[in-house]
Parts: structure tokens; C-alpha cells; sequence
């Protein structure tokens, strides 16, 4: 029997994100009786049931029925549809959270019929192990009580910010939401320069590994700008330098800005081609 601290949230999808965050939810100790998922794949429900020993359903509107929130984790290409399998249900005041790129609040209240609590949020994969980040928008229906109860079920994945202005949430998506992707490639490049400069592959691994979680936690630790840290490790006329010089003229800082602004374009995209 769930306990009746921890009301029912309901996950409408499987994949990934869904996936980090109910992760989260049980590593912080949440029962896993009062976590359902919603998620066609069988293959995806029968990894999330042996997992997590969280209760999964092949239909949305099966496993929303009764729960107190939603975490609405589908592509925003079927969220239309979706809404609008689970807008009768939608009657029962569910705390709705949307973590769908790019479709608007306002398009979500439309489809589950008007004056529903919504709740955008934008987490990203590090949530799985604890060191995500997570931008929240909530609509004039969510109260206080509300508000804290999306951060304590987010709060497993990391901090949570929330954004006054929801037009800013393309940004939250193009930074944090994307982001890892960027780190990621990043890692890729300087693994196969490292090969190319004749570092055996696990060496060059550890290497590049190791770098990339140093540099992060102490941008995350000593509560310095990214600048300032730079420019320490960055002796006048030394290697460093040399490096941090052919990436600027590479235009490095212009290719991040492009690919940032084009992010959070596809976001508006998205909402548009879904309205």
C-alpha cells in the first residue's frame, strides 16, 4: 500500500528522461508502489518494472487514473494526443508536469481542457545520478504548495530554477536541457586528439574522462566564474594559452552562441508545429 505521505505520481512515458527521473525519485528513497509509468514499448515497461519495481501500464490514461501528478514524458510530437487521452481524467486537478521541448503551457491547458495546474520543466540526463539541473515554469493555476511539492519531485536530480518568463524555457532547453550533448562531443574531440597525438585509447580516456569532471566540480565547488578559473590555468606564453588561442580563432565562442540560439529556435519550432 502506498504510503500516505507519498501520493501516486504518474510518468506518461517511458524513455530516457522519465527514466532518469524516477531513477532519482527511488535512489532518494521514494516507494516505488507510489511511482507508476505509462510507456507502449514492452520492452521499456518490463526495464522500468525490474529496475525500479515501479508499477508500468501500456495505456497513459491507465496509469494517470487516481494519481495526484503528472510527469507528462512524451514526444512533443504525440503530445497532443496523449492530452488529449488523458483530458477526461484531467477533470481530477492532477498536478501536470510537462518536460516535452518546446510545447507551451498554454497549448497544454488547451488540450487537457482549461484551468489545469501545468507545470513546464526542463531536467537533463545527469538527473539519473543526482547532478542535474531542472527549469520550472508554472502557470497562474499552480499554488505555492504546488510549487514545492514539482521541487520535491525533482529535487532528486539536482537544483531547480525557476524562469518568471516562459518564453526564456527555449533557453532553458538550449542550455542545460541540450547541454550534456555539448560536453559529450566535446569529450569525443579530444579523445581522438589525444589518439591522433599517440595516447593509447584507455589512457587517453581516463585522460579526458578525469579533465571534464575536475574542471566541473570545481566550477560547481569554488563558486568562481568560468573566466576566472580559465584564466588561472592559463599561463601567459605557455601551452595552455597556445590551446585556448587557435580555439578562439577558430571562433569557438561563436559556434557555442549559434548553437545555443539555434537550440532554442528549434524549441519555438517545435511549439509552433504542434499548435
Amino acid at each position: 500500500m502506498t504510503h500516505p505521505t507519498q501520493p501516486v505520481i504518474a510518468f506518461i512515458g517511458g524513455g530516457n528522461m522519465a527514466r532518469s527521473l524516477v531513477g532519482g525519485l527511488v535512489a532518494d528513497g521514494r516507494p516505488a508502489a507510489s511511482i507508476r509509468v505509462a510507456e507502449p514499448v514492452e520492452s521499456l515497461r518490463e526495464a522500468l518494472s525490474n529496475d525500479f519495481g515501479v508499477q508500468t501500464f501500456a495505456r497513459a490514461a491507465d496509469a494517470a487514473a487516481g494519481a495526484a501528478s503528472w510527469v507528462l514524458a512524451v514526444k512533443p510530437q504525440v503530445m497532443r494526443a496523449v492530452c488529449a487521452e488523458l483530458a477526461v481524467a484531467a477533470s481530477s486537478d492532477p498536478l501536470v508536469i510537462s518536460i516535452a521541448a518546446g510545447i507551451t503551457s498554454t497549448q497544454l491547458d488547451r488540450w487537457l481542457g482549461g484551468g489545469r495546474a501545468i507545470v513546464r520543466a526542463m531536467p537533463n540526463t545527469p538527473s539519473l545520478i543526482g547532478q542535474g539541473v531542472t527549469g520550472l515554469y508554472a502557470t497562474r493555476a499552480v499554488s505555492e504548495a504546488r510549487r514545492d511539492e514539482t521541487v520535491a519531485l525533482l529535487r532528486a536530480g539536482g537544483p531547480t530554477a525557476w524562469i518568471a518568463d516562459e518564453s526564456l524555457m527555449d533557453a532553458v532547453t538550449a542550455v542545460s536541457g541540450s547541454g550534456p550533448a555539448y560536453v559529450f562531443l566535446l569529450a569525443e574531440a579530444m579523445q581522438s586528439a589525444a589518439e591522433r597525438q599517440g595516447l593509447p585509447t584507455d589512457t587517453a580516456s581516463l585522460l579526458v574522462r578525469q579533465t571534464l569532471v575536475g574542471a566541473a566540480a570545481m566550477l560547481a565547488q569554488t563558486g568562481e566564474p568560468a573566466s576566472v578559473l580559465r584564466a588561472r590555468v592559463t599561463s601567459p606564453g605557455g601551452t595552455t594559452q597556445a590551446a585556448v588561442e587557435t580555439l578562439q580563432a577558430g571562433g569557438f565562442e561563436a559556434v557555442v552562441d549559434r548553437a545555443i540560439e539555434r537550440a532554442a529556435q528549434r524549441g519555438r519550432e517545435i511549439s509552433a508545429a504542434n499548435d
